[in-house]
């Protein structure tokens, strides 16, 4: 069974930064795309990065080219989010979610992870 734990969550001011983990068990990191979304009330979900190794992809929204960095640890089973130069319009639920046949194409679709963790609130303060 495919489980996701997100935890890294906090309330940090403009400018500020936080490592997000993911912690995920049940799956094979190679087979698997591994991505960050947020939402925010009323929004779709965003898929904000993503990492595949099956495609050796990384993928970033626009939005948060230059200040987050995606990684993971085999070793550990974990996939880290790290942000920074936070600005208040990233404020959302974070959430870790996984894949098996998320293409590099898929990658930015919300709708393409079959696997969710539960949220970590992420708020930044003005």
């Amino acid at each position: 069974e495919v489980q996701l734990q997100a935890s890294g969550g906090g309330l940090v001011q403009t400018g500020g930064s936080l490592r997000l983990s993911c912690a995920a068990s049940g799956l094979t990191f190679d087979d698997y795309a591994i991505g960050w979304l947020r939402q925010v009330p009323g929004k779709e979900r965003e898929v904000v990065s993503c990492i595949s190794r099956s495609d050796n992809t990384k993928y970033y929204a626009d939005s948060v080219k230059g200040r987050f960095t995606i990684s993971d640890d085999n070793a550990k089973n974990q996939v880290y989010l790290i942000m920074n130069n936070l600005r208040p319009e990233d404020t959302a639920v974070y959430y870790c979610a996984a894949d098996p046949s998320a293409t590099e194409s898929k990658i930015p679709v919300s709708q393409s992870y079959a696997y969710w963790g539960q949220g970590t609130q992420v708020t930044v303060s003005s």
